[in-house]
């Protein structure tokens, strides 16, 4: 076994869920997810597909029908973006492990902002690059970057910049002027920039003319050295399907096709008509899938507001608060106890980095608005008996 791969740690995540699944007592916020079923239309066009025999392989790059509604999607929400920048890949995870193995060597120097998903830094670990962290600063329950630590650690010797934002799990959002900063920097310094962007719809500032949150595309040039990762999952309740995409500068897009192919082939077909029916849907889809989101939110967040010993603010965008606990040392443990004492299944914030250690990551995307609630209580019995 290489020894990058020996010495990766299992999820933290999981091995929580591991510990609560089965267990019909325990309300679950520990994934990524809503639970919330894909909408009719969109499923039908899979079985409707599937009905027709499409069962084979596809391009690599995708189905051309679905690469142009995803440029033509993007073109409205950004500056125009053609369809020979859009990759098709099988669920977002592979969209960013694609484009790590696309720009990473064994050796090279990569800086990523944490907390941040997990996947994000144990990627270009696993092609044997330098991982090097630049920790985001809680305050008052709100992460906040310090640019010039970011300009001090992103030289020319870094090949790749990780970011994603909104982030998971921190709710932190970067801004117009964040990102014009970073975009400058690392074309000065010729550094590579990784977007995940998977969030940008689950925007509740109304800060925006467009109602996402800023991203690197509205900024970039089609040749800057700039990746954009996006799945179907978050804003169109298709976490199953997986189908995601990138976004890249046409000249990568062949050597990308390359490795769709040796990663995955394509997408199922299936798949990618569900992804096209998505679209076509989309202005039934998202808005409501948004707006329910924020009223989670603002029904979470309050609660836990008045819960003494507890340090969490609302997140601009994103599916999940992500508070502190006083007094916790260990995240992990205490995940493990809600689980087993409160039958609460939360994130522990160690899961994401060490300076979210003592935090906890509570995914408020519910159907039903009166589990937060219920959840909330149980975290409140449960603080009040051992804290």
């Amino acid at each position: 076994m290489r020894q990058a791969i020996d010495k990766l740690e299992a999820s933290k995540i999981r091995e929580v869920a591991n510990a609560g699944m089965g267990r019909g007592d325990v309300l679950a916020f520990w994934f990524g997810e809503s639970d919330e079923v894909t909408p009719e239309p969109v499923r039908r066009a899979a079985i409707e597909s599937i009905e027709r025999g499409e069962t084979f392989y596809a391009h690599n790059l995708g189905l051309p029908e679905l690469r142009e509604a995803i440029a033509r999607y993007a073109s409205r929400l950004h500056p125009a973006i053609g369809m020979e920048r859009i990759a098709v890949t099988s669920g977002g995870v592979s969209a960013l492990m694609i484009a790590v193995q696309a720009l990473v060597d064994a050796g090279d120097e990569v800086v990523a902002v944490t907390p941040v998903w997990p996947n994000l830094t144990a990627q270009p670990a696993i092609l044997g690059a330098t991982v090097r962290c630049l920790p985001l600063q809680p305050v008052d329950g709100n992460w906040t970057l310090d640019l010039d630590a970011l300009r001090a650690a992103v030289t020319p010797a870094t090949r790749l910049l990780i970011l994603n934002a909104p982030n998971n799990p921190t709710g932190w959002t970067l801004t117009r002027a964040e990102q014009q900063a970073i975009l400058d920097h690392c074309r000065a310094t010729g550094t590579w920039i990784l977007a995940d962007e998977v969030y940008e719809r689950l925007y509740y500032a109304g800060d925006t003319a467009n109602g996402c949150a800023p991203s690197f595309l509205d900024i970039a040039t089609a040749d800057d050295r700039l990746v954009v990762a996006h799945s179907f999952s978050k804003s169109f309740l298709m976490t199953g399907w997986r189908l995601g995409w990138l976004v890249l500068p046409p000249a990568l897009l062949d050597n990308v096709g390359k490795l769709i192919e040796f990663n995955t082939s394509c997408a199922s077909v299936f798949s990618q008509r569900a992804g096209i029916a998505a679209l076509a849907h989309e202005a039934d889809i998202t808005p409501r899938v948004v707006a329910h989101l924020q009223a989670c939110r603002d029904t979470l967040v309050p609660l836990l507001q008045g819960l003494p010993g507890l340090k969490v603010s609302a997140a601009k965008g994103g599916m999940y608060a992500f508070f502190q606990v006083e007094g916790a040392a260990d995240s992990l443990a205490l995940a493990k106890r809600l689980v087993a004492e409160a039958g609460l299944g939360l994130a522990p914030g160690n899961a994401f980095a060490p300076e979210a250690q003592g935090w906890l990551r509570w995914c408020f995307a519910s159907r039903d608005t009166g589990r937060l609630v219920q959840g909330v209580e149980r975290l409140s019995g449960w603080l009040a008996k051992n804290c």
